[in-house]
């Protein structure tokens, strides 16, 4: 998946994948995919996914400040 965001083009196909995190089950309306993914200048994302009934009923890409990942890894116990 590819998005812009601010004029900064994410893309999850040339992004180095640094961690995910997964919640619940394969076909669970509720289960969802977060990853943590580095673009090749530096620049952190998560990639998100999700059932129907999820904080992610949808593919998105959301970024995160390089001061946050540290943060993000810790609250999801990786």
């Amino acid at each position: 998946m590819k998005k812009t965001i601010c004029k900064v083009e994410y893309n999850t196909e040339t992004a180095e994948v640094i961690a995910k995190y997964t919640c619940g089950e394969f076909g669970d309306a509720a289960g969802y995919e977060e990853t943590l993914c580095k673009t090749e200048d530096g620049k952190f994302f998560i990639y998100v996914n999700g059932g129907a009934e999820s904080p992610y009923p949808a593919e998105d890409i959301k970024r995160i400040a390089k001061n946050k990942v540290e943060e993000w890894i810790a609250a999801r116990g990786l």
